[in-house]
């Protein structure tokens, strides 16, 4: 907020001049010389939350967190099965998935970790363009064709304006093609939000700014018979892998992550 001053009348002349201005101004008089710095800004918080991001504090490193990204450049990740893909960068501390105006699934491909995971706790930041549509797969295995066709997918979706008529599993924090979210916690499209996934001997939970979208468990009969008469009905490698990759989706649609970090269970 601006600060009120008080400004002999010779200066008018320099205020209006300084009001131009944005940031920190500085007005010289024969009478006075005052300083206005703009405080608590949106902009000043954007700037402080740039600085930390990608970081960790050293509470979280003695708590065994490690970063799957380094907020500088695409060190520790591959395009999955080693496909050609240029839709990913990393630019301004984010990993930014490019999208594209039209699906062309050759063109495209997800980005997924050289490390594997069993039992760990994930936590990242996203945003999705309008009508964008992505995800966060665990537990992926690159034997097949797509990763979705290994490991369990973390919805992410524009839910109030994607063109197609949605159905609950297919809804922000979902499990993907098996259950639907336990509550809508998605900020509106342009947001941050945060994501956390648990895994850990078979008990998952997914989280979504604060709120518990999802829990099950891997290989009970409910889940069975969810993949038995669900999308994941053919798919023989479903759930099947025990330590597997962390992918994030190329759906054709731009999305960004920043401040993507996983601890060992």
């Amino acid at each position: 907020m601006m600060k009120k001053l008080f400004v002999p009348a010779l200066s008018v002349m320099a205020m209006a001049v300084m009001s131009c201005n944005s940031g920190k101004s500085t007005v010289s008089t024969e009478d006075t010389t005052t300083t206005i710095k703009k405080e608590d800004s949106a902009e000043a918080a954007e700037i402080v939350a740039d600085t930390t991001a990608n970081t960790l504090t050293d509470a979280e490193k003695s708590e065994g967190w490690k970063l799957l990204f380094n907020g500088q450049n695409l060190d520790g990740w591959h395009i999955y099965k080693g496909k050609t893909s240029s839709g990913w960068v990393a630019e301004d501390g984010i990993l930014h998935c490019l999208g594209s105006e039209k699906d062309k699934s050759d063109k495209r491909a997800d980005l997924t970790s050289n490390d594997t995971f069993d039992n760990f706790e994930l936590e990242l930041d996203w945003k999705l363009s309008p009508k964008g549509n992505s995800g966060i797969i665990y537990l992926a295995s690159e034997e097949f064709d797509a990763a979705y066709l290994s490991g369990p997918e973390y919805q992410l979706i524009d839910d109030e304006n994607f063109p197609e008529k949605l159905e609950g599993w297919q809804k922000t924090g979902a499990n993907y093609a098996m259950s639907a979210p336990l509550v809508a916690a998605s900020k509106p499209i342009g947001e941050w939000n945060h994501a956390k996934i648990i895994v850990n001997k078979g008990h998952v939970e997914h989280w979504l700014n604060g709120q518990k979208t999802a829990e099950y468990e891997m290989g009970s009969a409910e889940w069975k018979k969810a993949k038995e008469t669900g999308k994941w009905k053919d798919a023989k490698g479903y759930g099947a892998t025990k330590k597997g990759h962390i992918d994030l989706q190329d759906h054709g649609s731009e999305a960004w992550f920043k401040n993507v970090k996983i601890r060992q269970l």
